[in-house]
């Protein structure tokens, strides 16, 4: 870590993509692609620097979410655009440099330290591939690079190499200080070009090897076709993981897991559940096409059916079909079905009927409903919060409580609706 500085290229505006949202934002399982480039990053460097241009501010913001020791320059893209013109003039605190793209969310940290063990003055990537047309070829005799050779300047024999550019250096710092002001840009392009620091180290016998890397962990993402195949490779990769370490997935390809998400244990998550930020299973069955968002689920059982919105945990509950927990702790629960249960504490022994609801938004506030030991909840019942139910009570069906229940009792019945003229506007401009 301590010898190798990284900069990630987030600067481009991704046209392709055809969005109003930089390309290095659109996200795969949950998150930023530019988020997977640094957080990788960070497992082999102390110093990143990541070049930004379009929405410059957008982009930073976001990375400030989840990073707060990164730092950002912005590129002077009017006077020296290009990939070549990314990585002038910033300030190096290591011998070596190791330059990503934004927009390769797959490659990882083990592959990239694969650049540092080769004793060269550069190390680039190198992808063999089937055909290789429209890519710009790599010459390579022996462990040395020759050329980089674009295709419209190749000749045939050329044409038929099968190694192309991967778009990942390792560079010691003296060569892009040494080369990088030399660069010219009289090109069609009229863009400064990172891989003519190549052919001018490589003229002036510096050995430049190449790393042979697997195209699907390498893979830059331009277009809206090309984020789905590589969350397609990143959710596999995400399951994968998790089926390992011993969790059971029934049709894992219908399964959506964001990257963050953690399961332990025996736990099982059958076909169409979908397990978003946050959420953490811990030996419990999710059940097919339920929802967990930023919840925590331990020793318990959710639909088939179910959503458990943020800011839940359940422990050793069950939320069965069309039941939806909100911002809520149950512990030892029993809700079989068509339930809402938001903003609430529910204790051990409870059983929630069908129909039940928690009534915790007035239309301008969040209230809580806190339910006891052992409470028996009858169907079709509303719960108005705020209310504190106590252990061991009975609540009868179609009953709707709108205040606090004592140990032991039964509640039952509704209320009497009245009209009050006028309340909304009053309620509402206060």
């Amino acid at each position: 870590m301590s010898n190798n500085s990284v900069i990630i290229l987030a600067a481009g505006k991704g046209t392709r993509m055809k969005s109003k949202l930089p390309k290095v934002l659109h996200k795969i399982s949950g998150f930023e692609m530019l988020y997977f480039a640094i957080k990788e990053a960070k497992k082999l460097s102390d110093d990143i620097t990541v070049v930004l241009f379009h929405q410059a501010q957008l982009v930073q913001q976001h990375m400030e979410n989840y990073f707060d020791d990164i730092r950002y320059v912005i590129q002077d893209h009017e006077n020296y655009p290009g990939t070549g013109g990314a990585v002038m003039n910033i300030d190096l605190k290591h011998d070596k440099v190791l330059v990503l793209n934004g927009d390769m969310p797959l490659v990882e940290a083990e592959e990239l330290e694969k650049f540092t063990e080769i004793d060269a003055d550069i190390v680039m990537s190198v992808i063999k591939m089937e055909d290789s047309s429209g890519y710009g070829r790599v010459v390579i005799d022996g462990d040395e690079v020759v050329k980089i050779v674009e295709e419209k300047d190749a000749s045939e024999e050329e044409k038929a190499i099968k190694t192309v550019n991967a778009g990942i250096y390792l560079f010691k710092k003296e060569i892009l200080e040494k080369y990088l002001p030399k660069l010219s840009n009289d090109n069609a392009q009229e863009e400064y070009y990172l891989t003519d620091v190549v052919e001018l180290a490589k003229n002036d016998g510096h050995k430049v090897a190449p790393l042979y890397v697997k195209e699907e962990n390498f893979k830059g993402v331009n277009s809206k076709y090309d984020l789905s195949h590589a969350e397609e490779i990143m959710q596999r990769r995400i399951k994968k993981r998790f089926m390992t370490a011993g969790a059971t997935m029934h049709l894992p390809d219908t399964i959506y897991i964001d990257a963050d998400v953690e399961i332990e244990g025996e736990s099982e998550i059958e076909q169409g559940v979908t397990l978003l930020k946050g959420a953490k299973i811990i030996n419990s069955h999710i059940k097919a096409n339920s929802v967990v968002e930023d919840s925590k689920i331990v020793d318990s059982s959710v639909g088939p059916i179910a959503r458990i919105r943020p800011g839940s945990e359940l422990t050793d509950t069950h939320i069965g079909n069309f039941v939806e927990v909100k911002k809520s702790i149950l512990k030892g629960v029993k809700a079989g079905h068509l339930s809402y249960l938001g903003d609430s504490e529910i204790d051990e022994g409870t059983n929630i009927g069908a129909g039940t609801i928690t009534c915790n938004y007035d239309g301008k506030k969040k209230y809580k409903t806190v339910i006891g030991k052992n409470v028996f909840v009858g169907s079709d019942t509303q719960i108005v919060a705020p209310v504190v139910i106590e252990d061991e009570v009975l609540i009868a069906a179609g009953t709707t409580v709108n205040k606090d229940v004592k140990k032991g009792s039964l509640a039952i019945g509704g209320t009497n609706m009245r009209m009050v003229e006028g309340f909304f506007d009053k309620f509402f401009k206060e």
